[in-house]
């Protein structure tokens, strides 16, 4: 196959995914999806997805264990958007005060998401972002 990227579930008809693809892809069940290509690639920060987790509307387009709707929190003032959870991780962002801080996963003192909704991905600590209040 080519080094195309292209979604690996197909929700439709089974035609190829360009003339160069040599594949011959089945017709899925209705209604069922089929693995018919690789995942998605993009570089690292870009799209919310890891190894273990993606952002929901990545489903079809990277495969992955599981996928988490995000959960909007608010940067305090000095938040940082850093490569690793670590305090030595690589500053990627300065969020701003205030910024939307979409969480997708929480482990320790440490959240993994995306700033709003196509910004940079990385971790931000805990200490530097505000929880939703209930209502909200």
């Amino acid at each position: 196959m080519s080094g195309i990227s292209a979604p690996i579930f197909r929700f439709t008809d089974g035609l190829n995914v360009t003339e160069h693809d040599t594949y011959t892809r089945t017709l899925p069940l209705d209604g069922m999806l089929a693995m018919t290509g690789p995942s998605v690639t993009a570089e690292p920060g870009c799209l919310p997805v890891r190894g273990d987790l993606a952002h929901i509307k990545l489903a079809g387009l990277c495969f992955v264990p599981h996928y988490a709707v995000p959960v909007a929190y608010t940067a305090k003032a000095g938040a940082q958007l850093v490569s690793a959870p670590t305090t030595t991780g690589e500053v990627l962002a300065a969020l701003d005060d205030g910024a939307v801080f979409n969480v997708l996963d929480i482990a320790g003192v440490w959240s993994w998401g995306q700033i709003g909704e196509d910004g940079l991905v990385g971790y931000v600590a805990l200490d530097q972002i505000e929880a939703p209040q209930a209502g909200e």
